[in-house]
């Protein structure tokens, strides 16, 4: 037995503006088909799941996700383009040997994006 994949589910305060933002970011981006406030961000290999939740509080119920890319101030730039709602916080290089950026997004999403630096 192998684990997949893993989808984290990320908790919105309206559905329909995290869908567009989410597609703003380059995703294909989704409602569920039935009655339930979800929904599904893909792009590449990651999978996102989102569910509208009336009493989320961004400061109290955040969450956060790691997503490795292949460039990381590639990816920056074009978040930076899309002219996002939130803090979009510029590349640096880690000591761990990562080029990261940040974009938190108006949910209190923390998004962590990192690519390896050359060795």
């Amino acid at each position: 037995m192998e684990f997949e994949r893993v989808a984290p589910v990320i908790p919105v305060l309206d559905l329909d503006a995290a869908l567009d933002r989410y597609r703003r970011l380059g995703f294909t981006a989704y409602a569920y088909e039935g009655q339930a406030r979800y929904g599904f961000a893909d792009r590449g290999g990651v999978a996102l799941h989102l569910t509208e939740w009336p009493d989320h509080d961004p400061k109290r119920t955040a969450s956060a996700v790691y997503l490795y890319v292949s460039d990381a101030d590639a990816l920056y730039a074009e978040w930076l383009g899309a002219d996002l709602p939130g803090r979009l916080v510029p590349p640096v290089d880690t000591e761990y040997g990562l080029r990261e950026f940040a974009y938190v997004d108006p949910d209190g999403t923390l998004h962590r994006v990192g690519s390896s630096l050359p060795i």
